[in-house]
């Protein structure tokens, strides 16, 4: 697939993301992501830069593959998933996207 725009893509990026215990997956990782790059910056511990994407990968990953069924969109589009991923995120502290 080929996308013009984020919205298009956004929309489809909330198909691949219907299943909840792969939503709450999600938010769990993008938290423990944000956590670490804040603790990273507090502290200056740049090592904990090397644990962001795997926490926050690793687990958005496993709600793929076991519970929705499908590949990561990272895969093909890294850079339109984290953005998807953020503002999926933003919503779903919002409640305007179900956990």
């Amino acid at each position: 697939m080929r996308f013009t725009n984020f919205d298009k893509f956004y929309t489809w990026y909330l198909t691949q993301h219907l299943n909840r215990i792969s939503r709450r997956l999600h938010f769990v990782g993008t938290t423990c992501a944000i956590a670490l790059l804040i603790m990273s910056l507090v502290t200056r511990n740049w090592n904990l830069l090397w644990f962001v994407p795997i926490a926050s990968y690793c687990v958005a990953w496993i709600g793929h593959w076991v519970f929705e069924g499908n590949n990561p969109a990272s895969f093909k589009y890294p850079i339109l998933s984290l953005r998807a991923d953020m503002k999926m995120y933003w919503g779903m502290l919002r409640g305007k996207i179900t956990f």
